[in-house]
C-alpha cells in the first residue's frame, strides 16, 4: 500500500528514481540519531548528465530552476533509500544548500535554487518547509548547472 507522500508523488506525476550511487569516496546519505544529511546531488537523470552549463551564460534561469528541481528530485531518492523505501518517516525537511554554477555578475541564486524548495513543499507540504542557502559556484563537477544537498528528521 502506498503512503501518503508516494500517493503524493503520483498525483504530481513525480517519479523518483532510484538513489545514484556516489561517483567518489563518500556516501549518498548519512543517519545520525533521527537526522539524515543527504550528500550534494546534481543534475543526473538515466545515468546521464543535464543542464551542463553556467548561469549568466549558457543556462537561462528557467533551465536552472529546472535543473534544481531535478536535483530535489534525486535528494528526495536518497531520502527514500535511507527511508528503507518510506518516505512517509521524513518529519522534516530541515535545511537544503544550493550551489549555482553562474558567473561571477549573476545574482539570481534563490530564484534558481526554489526549484529545489517549491519541489519539497509540493511533496511534503508543510514539512517540506525548509531553511537554506542559495550560494554561487565557479564551477560544479561535470560542468553541471547546479547541486543540492539536504538535512531532514525522521520519525
Amino acid at each position: 500500500m502506498a503512503g501518503q507522500i508516494d500517493a503524493r508523488l503520483a498525483e504530481l506525476g513525480i517519479e523518483i528514481p532510484e538513489a545514484a550511487a556516489p561517483v567518489a569516496n563518500y556516501v549518498g546519505y548519512v543517519i545520525s540519531g533521527k537526522t539524515i544529511y543527504v550528500s550534494g546531488q546534481v543534475t543526473i537523470k538515466d545515468g546521464a548528465f543535464h543542464y551542463q552549463g553556467k548561469l549568466g551564460d549558457s543556462i537561462s534561469i528557467d533551465d536552472g530552476v529546472a535543473a534544481a528541481r531535478l536535483c530535489g528530485i534525486n535528494v528526495i531518492s536518497q531520502l527514500k533509500a535511507a527511508c528503507g523505501g518510506d518516505l512517509d518517516k521524513i518529519k522534516r525537511v530541515i535545511r537544503l544548500g544550493g550551489y549555482v554554477n553562474s558567473t561571477p555578475d549573476f545574482g539570481d541564486q534563490p530564484k534558481v535554487i526554489n526549484g529545489a524548495s517549491d519541489l519539497m513543499v509540493e511533496v511534503f507540504g508543510d514539512k517540506g518547509r525548509h531553511c537554506r542557502a542559495a550560494v554561487s559556484a565557479g564551477s560544479l563537477p561535470f560542468g553541471v548547472a547546479v547541486e543540492v544537498e539536504a538535512t531532514a528528521e525522521l520519525e
